[in-house]
């Protein structure tokens, strides 16, 4: 039987974790990552731990305060996540419900579903009523607008680094037959029967979006992701209208609400929620319930750790996006076989720092 939480305190430090194979997109390029360590500590020694990454290393100095000022707040009461929620977001709807007050409400959220896990000796998954098995994936490490000459060789290396029957490619190159050139490069060395998921960053404008996708429509590729700027719904469901090749979205849903609009106006055929802007758990679990009523397949964008325990209690779960860039200051990192992750059987997300790596690579918010 779980104890019952009360909030005590947070910690949160900022990391720059070396990435093994540089991101190169439409968003930006980056050779390292910020992560920020959250530790919520409870007046009866359980500390809950999630982690974000902000993109930019500059982010950690207004959402670490943003997170300390909520903790403050909660010191006291209890850790009730679902409600925390509510009132974490109307602490900040001054500023708005979106971007930095968002992230802030979703790391602390994630904390305090890891606490609460933990103090009831379960992992996440089985809190939340589901169970423990593997959740497919795909590997999102590599294949970015890199010259295409590399491309088949580090497919090769992405198969094999988890027996992965799926990969995501990042296209949007200046010249569709590069694009061609890509995709058959790929398929050189990770097989014709390899799923490829490929993603835009939403480097294309709407019209540029429609030529580059009909064209890329007979290449049997998995998913369409976020061709165009992510808050054009109206261009999405012409997307989603016109193309064979499913249309997915939603990394960049700032809370449920959006992705019920999403869903509403057709936008897509798939959605995919980052914990860090939906919300948190809880966030989640609403958005999930949302999509299961509309019958959208749910994936997962970033976070492997927490989103694995949490597409095994989604309706319509569809894909893990496998992504290792925390491991480094991750005690035991998640491992993936056969294509599929495997959830441990350890208490809340199963997260612990590194505290080595954590000392070498942490900075100055």
């Amino acid at each position: 039987m779980g104890e019952r939480l009360t909030f005590k305190s947070v910690e949160v430090r900022a990391v720059a974790v070396p990435l093994k194979r540089p991101v190169i997109a439409k968003v930006g390029s980056f050779t390292e990552w910020p992560v920020l360590l959250i530790d919520l500590f409870t007046q009866e020694g359980i500390v809950g731990r999630s982690y974000l990454g902000p993109y930019l290393k500059n982010a950690a100095r207004y959402v670490i305060p943003a997170i300390h000022d909520l903790a403050a707040a909660l010191a006291g009461k209890p850790v009730a996540p679902l409600e925390n929620f509510q009132l974490n977001r109307r602490a900040l709807n001054l500023i708005g419900y979106e971007g930095a007050a968002l992230i802030a409400v979703s790391g602390l959220d994630m904390a305090a579903w890891d606490a609460l896990a933990k103090a009831a000796a379960m992992p996440l998954a089985v809190l939340l009523g589901g169970s423990l098995a593997p959740v497919p994936a795909y590997n999102s490490n590599g294949l970015w607008l890199r010259s295409v000459d590399v491309l088949a060789k580090e497919a090769g290396e992405l198969v094999a680094e988890g027996g992965f029957k799926a990969l995501k490619l990042r296209l949007g190159r200046e010249r569709l037959a590069d694009d061609l050139t890509a995709i058959s490069e790929v398929r050189k060395t990770a097989g014709a029967d390899i799923k490829l998921m490929v993603d835009f960053n939403q480097g294309l404008t709407l019209g540029d979006a429609l030529a580059r996708c009909h064209a890329l429509d007979d290449q049997g590729l998995y998913w369409f992701e976020e061709p165009i700027v992510y808050d054009n719904f109206a261009g999405y469901a012409q997307l989603a209208r016109e193309l064979k090749t499913p249309v997915q979205l939603g990394e960049n849903f700032y809370g449920p609400r959006v992705l019920y609009e999403a869903i509403r106006t057709a936008a897509g055929d798939y959605v995919m929620p980052d914990l860090m802007r939906i919300g948190g758990v809880s966030g989640w679990l609403r958005a999930a319930a949302v999509a299961g009523a509309a019958g959208i397949q749910v994936s997962s964008h970033l976070y492997p750790e927490v989103s694995a325990h949490l597409l095994r209690v989604t309706e319509t779960a569809h894909w893990l996006e496998w992504q290792d860039w925390a491991n480094p200051v991750l005690q035991q990192p998640y491992t993936v076989k056969d294509g599929f992750l495997e959830i441990p059987d350890r208490p809340g997300a199963g997260i612990e720092w590194n505290e080595s790596a954590v000392t070498r690579f942490r900075y100055d918010a």
